[in-house]
Order: structure tokens, then sequence, then C-alpha cells
């Protein structure tokens, strides 16, 4: 399958700056604004809450365009957590998702890692990986610990 080109950003020149323009784009489900913040790689990857993982422009942005056909997604990045050097930049955060219950308007949570790699362009999303989160997460930070795996 050949690689499908994304249209190149004409956002800001920092990882902020793409973070940003990419949560405004599943604010207002504006697919080609959203696929301007990924790399033009072969191998960039989105992992959905529950979802499996999908790797390339063409898989991601059927995904999204799935999603937008029932409308934005209103999410808001808080609790932005970030690691960053010359060339790339991880954001860990807590998404707040406004959504529509039985009863009304409500919130969801979600939890992300955003990965951004610079490039001659500018800097990029290359990885989104987002799982189910709690109200919880929006409590209390989680204790540092004291072993890895």
């Amino acid at each position: 399958m050949p690689k499908a080109r994304l249209q190149a950003a004409t956002v800001g020149g920092s990882a902020d700056d793409i973070e940003a323009a990419f949560y405004e784009a599943l604010q207002t489900a504006d697919i080609d604004k959203l696929m301007a913040c990924w790399a033009d790689e072969d191998e960039i990857v989105c992992i959905h809450p529950g979802g499996p993982r999908l790797i390339g422009g063409a898989a991601i942005r059927a995904s999204f365009d799935a999603i937008f056909a029932n409308g934005s997604i209103r999410a808001r990045p808080e609790r932005v957590r970030r690691v960053e050097s010359l060339a790339s930049a991880v954001h860990s955060l807590v998404e707040r998702i406004e959504v529509m219950t039985p009863e009304g308007p409500g919130e969801a949570y979600v939890i992300a890692t955003n990965v951004y790699q610079r490039f001659a362009q500018g800097w990029r999303l290359v990885a989104h990986h987002a799982s189910p989160g709690t109200p919880h997460e929006m409590l209390e930070e989680s204790p540092t610990p004291q072993v890895l795996h």
C-alpha cells in the first residue's frame, strides 16, 4: 500500500503548539488540521482507548474520520507532564472529555501519552496512546514508584 501523504502543519514551532493544534482539531472535528499535526512517516502510531494499534497516516485518518462522523471530541488536556530533549518530547496527560449521558452532560477521563519528534518541517506527533481513565486521575497524582516493573 502506498504511503499516505500528510498535509504539512501550519502551526507554530514547539511540541506544545502541535499539542494545542491537535486538541483544537479534536474539538472542531477538523480532520485536515488534525492530520497536519502528525509526522509524515510510515510508522506513526495511534491507540484509542480500548482500540487496536493503528499504524500509518491512512489508518489513523480513517479512524478519526469514523469518530468525527459522530461529531467532535470535546477533549481538554490537563495535568500535562513533559519530558523534552532537543529532538523529542513526551507529554503524559489526562484528557477531560465532555460526554452526553442518559442523565445529561457529564465528563469522562482518558489517560494519554503524546510523543513528538522534531523534523526538518518542525515538531510533529509520532504517537498518541490513550487509555480509559477515572475521575480519580483528576484528584491526585500517583506516588512515584520505588521499583520499576
